[in-house]
């Protein structure tokens, strides 16, 4: 165990935690339940168990391949798949994790539904919108998010439970923020429109979670911000 990291990172945890709720006092919503996954793509068991004796209840990987050693050692965190996913992944990814943020066709869906269910559970899933109309990024256009919405309400080992988005990587934060509400306004007209609870939004990372936080995150997916190590650029 490393007692100076482990302390970093508990510092860090408590500054995002305290930024959070000033944010959520600041909109009117102090009550919104705010997860924060910690991505640990970048670092191996041994942080993990850091961030874990420092509080972290939540995590996202967005590869299986690197995600499997600490998955499996670390079965009492909230695992979150958060990356595209290889049709042959999709097995070890239903039994091993607990939410899937990046659902973003129906083949998936299908193929997470039967595995979900040949194990006696049923997959918190996401569906994935490409907020920024960025061709280089996975994910939906928002047109068509209300009919796969329909299609997947057919599965019965998952569950759908709202949207995720990643916003362009810009320090113009007007556009981000058109983007995070584009993204709530979007789950906001599917509630009303198909009368589905759809109560989660994953949106913002490191650099612009303070902006998705006040358009309407409830889950944001923090990396090298919890993370980094001295020494080691994430």
């Amino acid at each position: 165990m490393d007692e100076r990291y482990q302390l970093q990172v508990r510092d860090r945890l408590k500054k995002v935690q305290l930024e959070i709720q000033q944010i959520l006092d600041k909109v009117g919503d102090p009550e919104r339940n705010v997860r924060i996954v910690a991505v640990t793509k970048y670092i191996g068991v041994d942080e993990v168990r850091d961030l874990v004796q420092a509080g972290i209840t939540d995590a996202g990987e967005n590869r299986w391949q690197v995600a499997r050693a600490k998955v499996e050692e670390f079965p009492q965190l909230q695992w979150h798949f958060i990356g595209p996913i290889q049709r042959n992944k999709a097995r070890p990814i239903a039994r091993h994790f607990d939410w899937i943020h990046s659902v973003d066709r129906w083949e998936l869906a299908e193929d997470l539904s039967k595995f979900a269910q040949e194990l006696g559970k049923r997959l918190n899933v996401l569906l994935q919108v490409n907020i920024s109309g960025e061709s280089q990024k996975s994910g939906l256009m928002p047109e068509e998010v209300a009919s796969l919405l329909k299609d997947c309400n057919e599965f019965r080992g998952i569950a759908i439970k709202g949207l995720m988005g990643i916003a362009t990587n810009t320090d113009n934060g007007e556009r981000l923020r058109q983007e995070f509400r584009l993204l709530r306004t979007l789950r906001d007209d599917l509630q009303n429109s198909a009368g589905l609870h759809l109560p989660e939004l994953s949106m913002g990372m490191s650099e612009d979670y303070p902006i998705a936080i006040e358009e309407g995150a409830t889950m944001i997916r923090i990396g090298r911000k919890l993370v980094l190590k001295e020494g080691l650029a994430l």
